[in-house]
């Protein structure tokens, strides 16, 4: 028998990383890219001169990728759903009447 050479990964269980997007940004870029596409479908259909377009579209895309890496360096991996989470935390319970802080009596 021979022996098996196995290889050490050493990326288990660590998050995608491309290009220096992590995670959920890939996605978001992604998208961005197939909405422009489409976008420039439809300028193309209504009749606006290609080379407009192509302009406007560039325009669009370099603002999306420039975006995308920001918020990709500036909150990280989970940063954004931090975030986002944080602002469905209430700033102030309030409680107008103190009865359910009283006992109960059970008769």
């Amino acid at each position: 028998m021979s022996n098996s050479v196995y290889q050490n990964h050493k990326g288990i269980n660590q998050s995608i990383e491309f290009k220096g997007l992590k995670a959920q940004y890939i996605w978001y870029l992604g998208g961005g890219v197939v909405v422009l596409l489409i976008l420039f479908a439809g300028m193309y259909i209504l009749g606006l001169p290609p080379l407009i377009c192509v302009g406007i579209i560039l325009a669009l895309g370099i603002v999306l990728v420039l975006k995308i890496y920001k918020m990709s360096k500036a909150y990280g991996e989970y940063g954004l759903m931090k975030k986002l989470a944080r602002r469905q935390i209430p700033k102030v319970i309030k409680c107008y009447t103190r009865s359910i802080f009283y006992k109960q009596r059970k008769e």
